[in-house]
């Protein structure tokens, strides 16, 4: 079930990110040469010429689609191309969810059975409308189908016919006022219902009022002039012929559009049941992340099979055209998602539809910016802080135990924008601290940060030039040293997507081992890791921060991938879970940012009968730190807490 239409007085009221702080003034450096470094402008002007649609409209639209990048040609996850986001999708509805691939337990619980989930993805018979834009577009401007994928001008006369279409179908004139082509741009979006609709629109007229400025990824300066005034006539939303739904029994803001769709909590087979666990959150347990995923799979399959109560659980997905999202687990039960037990005793996790290993498969601003909504929400309501510590992604959570580390998950991977994503946030990573900082946070150019990765699409082989939210680690501050190795996966590290063992992400922080010229080097993993940091295009900018060492008199202390109770703890109904170190130290000397203290806590959820369900609360406390690229836990009793300026 989906909320109802946005009304006028919603409308104003909503609360919408701006333009201005989302997008950065400039992206990569630009080899176009400056005469032709506004022909994208160029091609938006002629297009609202010749089909009578406001520029500032187009602009909107194709800014939330896709910040007026083309990504040279290549289909978003939903097969959208172009400037405008044109839709062929079929080809993109292939693949499996993540969570069906792999060896991680997505529950992480080794006080039961592991859950190795093999449901298929569905594909849809027909194709929704929204996914099927790009030959609607081609019989309206006579265009070719590949024109309109790889040209970004014929893109944006594409994007341009269609908004005139759904004026027309309205009933409305091809009016020069903005205001007047609020019906056709919810339409636009492709959405069946109205407040999904709503919610888009309400995006692209809010982006309309912020105006905005930058440089896209093919190098092409795009400006849109601020129009304050701007007060879209949203009346005409009820003549758009779509469905009225419901958002009942949601958990989300208002400024998004959201519907209850559950995950099953049902017994099957030999007393064995799915696919969550009933808690009482946050009275029985604090919420303490969230945790980012992508779905490795497309909309409708995935929503298949989380209804289903053999497979896996997550508490909201979100969809790549339009940023509609559906719920299917409330915040105060326990979906199984994370692969850590502990992590998912206490996060909420979000499916964004999308594919890791694919960097040209890209997600719309839509799906950025209702993401960023939904997580202010839950912040808000939850008390969670809004840092990388708190806000993670599948990958930086821990194994639980040296078996469970080489069979973690990687997504969303170095292809997902956090500093994006955290502008949106409305928590820029900024510098907080002198240049010569004990901590720094990690913090590229997204645009122009493009290392190598190989394994996108065959083993070994580079995937494509792309901009990446990741920067790589290396044994010694030279290019051609070794890169850092992950004792815990046990292999040689390697380029490789899906390889986490020498790279760090932005947001993270680390504190400072040393410098070299143009480089720093951080602790990491046990390890002096250095990365390349040159003063003009920086990876990082200087933090202060909380950080830990061993005790004096320690030459070591061991490192857990979760907070769990000592043995006393455990009432007698209740089996005490080992207190597992991972195969990591913390060396004399060594320095980790920490993040909050907390006690030792343990779920106890093994049966379907939540009467037997207990929190188990222990009296050793442990600190958070970021100790490789993924996070883990160190007994309070074992180090000592400083503060780096």
């Amino acid at each position: 079930m989906r909320r109802s239409p946005v009304v006028p007085a919603l409308a104003a009221a909503a609360v919408l990110l701006p333009l201005l702080g989302a997008a950065p003034s400039a992206g990569r450096p630009s080899a176009t040469p400056p005469a032709q470094e506004d022909r994208l402008q160029r091609a938006f002007a002629a297009a609202s010429a010749e089909y009578h649609v406001p520029q500032s409209v187009l602009l909107g639209v194709s800014y939330l689609q896709s910040r007026w990048d083309a990504h040279a040609g290549a289909p978003s996850v939903t097969g959208g191309y172009g400037p405008l986001h044109l839709t062929d999708a079929r080809t993109a509805l292939a693949g499996a969810s993540h969570h069906s691939e792999g060896t991680e337990d997505p529950r992480g619980d080794d006080a039961r059975a592991p859950l190795h989930p093999a449901a298929p993805a569905r594909q849809p018979a027909d194709l929704p409308a929204r996914l099927s834009t790009l030959p609607r577009a081609a019989e309206l401007t006579g265009l070719s189908p590949e024109a309109l994928r790889t040209d970004a001008a014929a893109n944006v006369s594409g994007g341009a016919a269609l908004l005139a279409a759904a004026q027309r179908d309205l009933g409305e004139p091809l009016s020069a006022d903005p205001a007047d082509w609020y019906g056709a741009v919810a339409r636009f979006s492709g959405a069946e219902d109205s407040a999904t609709a709503a919610a888009y629109a309400n995006d692209v007229f809010e982006v309309i009022r912020e105006g905005g400025r930058r440089i896209t990824d093919a190098g092409q300066r795009v400006a849109l002039a601020a129009r304050p005034d701007v007060e879209p006539d949203v009346s005409q939303l009820a003549r758009a012929g779509l469905r009225t739904a419901s958002a009942a029994g949601t958990e989300c803001p208002k400024s998004v559009s959201c519907e209850w769709l559950p995950a099953p909590y049902e017994e099957f087979g030999d007393g064995d049941y799915g696919n969550h666990d009933l808690g009482n959150r946050p009275a029985a347990q604090r919420i303490r992340y969230i945790v980012v995923h992508d779905t490795e799979g497309a909309w409708n399959g995935v929503l298949d099979m989380v209804q289903d109560p053999t497979y896996v659980s997550w508490n909201y997905t979100l969809r790549s055209t339009d940023g509609h999202i559906a719920q299917h687990v409330k915040a105060k039960d326990v979906a199984w998602h994370a692969g850590n037990w502990y992590v998912n005793a206490k996060s909420v996790g979000l499916e964004h539809e999308g594919f890791l290993a694919e960097p040209d498969a890209w997600y719309t601003e839509a799906m950025y910016r209702s993401s960023a909504r939904l997580v202010k929400y839950l912040s808000k309501k939850y008390d969670i802080p809004l840092d990388r510590q708190h806000v993670i992604g599948h990958d930086n959570v821990p194994g639980t135990t040296t078996a469970t580390i080489p069979g973690m998950h990687t997504d969303p991977g170095p292809y997902w924008d956090w500093r994006h994503y955290f502008e949106l946030l409305g928590r820029p990573f900024e510098p907080t601290a002198a240049k010569r900082s004990g901590v720094v946070t990690i913090r590229p150019d997204y645009a122009a940060n493009r290392p190598e990765y190989t394994g996108c699409e065959t083993r070994g082989e580079p995937c494509a030039t792309h901009g990446s939210s990741a920067v790589r680690l290396y044994s010694d501050h030279d290019v051609n040293a070794p890169l850092i190795r992950d004792v815990g996966l046990g292999t040689t590290p390697t380029t490789g997507v899906n390889d986490l063992s020498s790279r760090v992400s932005t947001g993270q922080q680390y504190a400072v081992a040393d410098r070299w010229g143009d480089w720093t080097a951080i602790w990491y993993l046990g390890q002096k890791a250095w990365f390349h940091n040159p003063r003009k295009s920086p990876a990082a900018v200087p933090a202060s921060g909380r950080v830990i060492t061993p005790k004096e008199g320690l030459e070591s202390v061991p490192v857990y991938g979760r907070a769990y109770p000592e043995k006393a703890a455990y009432p007698a109904d209740v089996p005490a879970q080992a207190v597992s170190p991972l195969p990591y130290r913390m060396l004399a000397g060594q320095k980790y940012v920490a993040g909050e203290k907390v006690p030792g806590e343990y779920y106890y959820a093994v049966t379907f009968d939540e009467a037997s369900h207990r929190v188990v609360v222990g009296e050793d406390l442990y600190y958070e730190i970021q100790y490789g690229h993924r996070v883990a836990y160190v007994r309070a009793a074992d180090v000592t807490l400083s503060t780096e300026r």
